[in-house]
């Protein structure tokens, strides 16, 4: 029941805790609330858009945000929020021209508002835009990190990644303990073929600041591969238990992987006992091609030269990983959903010329002849 007790204002600070507390339902009822006794409070309708925003009703917070522009048409905030819903229906120029009126009215130096701004077109894919709203940001407020790593986002967005490197650098000068920049420079430097770089920067994060599994992926391989761990290394376990955190319950991807590796299972138990009714003729005369094909060179990743024939090359790949006790059925399968989950690339392990083919098509490795 509204009490006349409290005013448009106390009903708003109710409200904010309530909302950055991530209870956006009971925050949305506590602006109801005031708004029945305060109709016309801007604070309040502003209030009721964000809290809609949360909850992905984009159409009902567009309106709240036009109610409130309505009552007072050069507030920054509804100008903002009507802009990032404005984005959400496909309408850019609209949102830009709202982004824009909050530089026309004069607030570059309300640091968080440039920041909100500068997120909602770098989510839309406006990078231009954005780099625009960040760069206000640090011109503010050069010892911002924060700012200043955001317009690295937005410059390895635009494929600036010279400049994002020097950026994220920057950002981490100014604060060491930002673990996003770390995870993104990290991830950067990996992709441009960097490795020990790339370790340098994501074994300085810990397991919680990661939400997404890549990063986790790239660092439990880097450290593998660098100091030559085994697969149940005592130090690798706070990250596989942040990547099955992450995982939750299995997804379709998961299902699928798991449908294949039975599959993989199944395969490899019929070569066992020798029933080949499905493969055997194939193998045999990829078996034929490979005895008058000759020997292959294939370089990895980092940079080492196997020679032989396919299965040759793939039996130097496993002894010379940390898995050099398992089958090289077991390493291909563990190497191809390794694979996956860095690319999104399915490597077949049906033989050993397609692992090794699929591998270079999902650029793990490169086949010199």
């Amino acid at each position: 029941m509204p009490s006349p007790f409290l005013s448009s204002e106390e009903y708003d600070e109710r409200a904010h805790q309530l909302y950055n507390e991530g209870n956006y339902d009971d925050a949305l009822d506590t602006l109801r609330e005031g708004l029945a006794l305060y109709p016309n409070a801007v604070e309040l309708h502003v209030g009721v858009g964000y809290a809609r925003v949360a909850r992905d009703e984009f159409a009902w917070a567009r309106r709240s945000f036009e109610e409130a522009l309505v009552l007072d048409p050069d507030h920054e905030d509804a100008l903002a929020g009507l802009g990032e819903t404005l984005l959400k229906f496909g309408q850019t120029a609209a949102a830009v021209r709202s982004f824009r009126r909050i530089l026309e009215l004069g607030y570059q130096d309300d640091v968080e508002l440039m920041l909100q701004v500068g997120r909602a077109l770098f989510r839309d894919g406006l990078m231009e835009e954005a780099t625009e709203f960040f760069d206000i940001a640090v011109q503010q407020v050069p010892d911002n990190a924060e700012a200043i790593a955001m317009v690295g986002y937005a410059e390895h967005r635009l494929g600036k990644d010279d400049a994002a490197i020097a950026t994220l650098r920057r950002a981490l000068q100014v604060d060491p303990d930002h673990a996003e920049a770390r995870i993104y420079i990290g991830n950067i430097l990996y992709d441009r073929g960097e490795y020990e770089a790339a370790l340098y920067h994501l074994d300085r994060t810990s397991p919680d600041d990661h939400w997404d599994e890549l990063g986790i992926w790239r660092l439990i391989e880097l450290k593998k591969s660098t100091y030559r761990l085994n697969d149940d290394d005592p130090s690798l376990k706070p990250w596989d238990d942040r990547l099955t955190a992450l995982d939750g319950e299995p997804n379709a991807i998961d299902e699928m992987l798991a449908e294949i590796e039975q599959n993989a299972d199944a395969d490899a138990q019929q070569v066992a006992k020798g029933q080949l009714e499905l493969f055997g003729a194939l193998l045999a005369d990829l078996s034929e091609q490979k005895q008058g094909e000759g020997t292959h060179n294939v370089i990895g990743r980092d940079g080492r030269n196997y020679d032989g024939t396919w299965e040759e090359i793939v039996e130097h790949m496993r002894d010379g990983s940390t898995q050099a006790g398992k089958t090289v059925l077991d390493f291909m399968q563990s190497e191809a959903r390794r694979g996956f989950s860095l690319t999104g690339i399915l490597i077949s392990t049906a033989d050993a010329e397609s692992f090794v083919r699929g591998s270079a098509d999902a650029g793990l490795l490169r086949i010199v002849r």
